[in-house]
């Protein structure tokens, strides 16, 4: 058995994952470099380190996919009509699991909530920084890495994989120990197999970014929470918390840490497993897995 070779002559896709990573530590250390050493970039806002993380998860997706001749919109960024409305979708779909999720645990008499410090100033920025974590976050978690898992292992084991090493990327946040560090981990790789299916069901990276933008969005500029373990900015509604169990409303890491949280993305994930989808006509996003079945 070649280890390098599948028997169609190609690199396997455990290769080209291994490839990925390295290329973008390497430009990870690169651009360190230069930043601090060059430019005396010692401190720099969210927003710059948010368009610079972006542009190196972009670069490292292009040098893989120029490797394998292949145009770097084939990972999800046609952009059309249909990209950008299928991104307003998963934007109001995810805010609408986050809006979900606090009902149940307001419900519930996990809290009650107050007239918040924010503004449409804190929103615009905030609508500006979630914008760029979500693109980050999804081109990095379900763009190349995530479409050659889904080549080598196929469709479930590559949406088990990607949803726990989205969940460990996580581990770092504030408030990641106890109860919380379940709870969140647990949340967590359900919205990244969520996101997964996302992609999956339209082989475009709009519908998983749009879900991300309105779910961080929502819970921590609209309504108030911790966004994994952090607080962006003042919400326009601030939560009381009532003294429940934190696993009923997440606490200081945010709804993301509670057992509604985990119900409204269980339904959500059965919604879209029934939802026939929308696949891209794109042939150039059809992933080897299929084409094979």
């Amino acid at each position: 058995m070649d280890v390098l070779f599948d028997p169609q002559g190609r690199v396997r896709n455990g290769w080209k994952v291994f490839g990925f990573l390295l290329v973008f530590a390497a430009l990870v250390m690169i651009l360190n470099v230069v930043a601090k050493h060059l430019l005396h970039l010692h401190h720099v806002g969210d927003l710059w380190k948010l368009s610079m993380a972006i542009g190196l998860v972009a670069l490292s997706s292009w040098i893989c996919l120029r490797a394998e001749k292949r145009p770097f919109v084939s990972i999800g960024f046609q952009l059309n009509g249909r990209w950008f409305r299928e991104l307003g979708y998963g934007t109001v779909g995810g805010a609408g699991i986050m809006a979900v999720t606090a009902l149940i645990a307001m419900g519930s008499g996990g809290f009650h909530w107050a007239r918040g410090a924010g503004d449409w100033r804190t929103l615009a920025s905030g609508f500006a920084l979630f914008t760029l974590v979500a693109l980050n976050e999804e081109t990095l978690f379900r763009g190349y890495l995530f479409q050659r898992l889904l080549d080598g292992l196929g469709r479930q084991g590559g949406l088990w994989v990607g949803a726990a090493l989205f969940a460990f990327a996580h581990w770092g946040n504030p408030g990641m120990h106890g109860a919380t560090l379940f709870w969140a981990s647990v949340n967590i790789a359900l919205a990244g197999f969520l996101l997964g299916l996302c992609y999956l069901k339209t082989r475009s990276l709009a519908l998983p970014i749009g879900v991300h933008l309105g779910w961080n969005f929502t819970q921590g500029n609209l309504l108030g929470f911790g966004v994994s373990g952090t607080t962006m900015a003042p919400g326009m509604l601030q939560p009381v918390f009532q003294g429940r169990p934190e696993w009923l409303t997440g606490g200081a890491f945010g709804l993301e840490a509670s057992l509604p949280c985990a119900l409204v993305c269980g339904g959500a994930i059965l919604a879209l497993i029934f939802w026939k989808g929308r696949p891209s006509a794109d042939s150039s996003t059809v992933l080897a897995w299929e084409t094979e079945g």
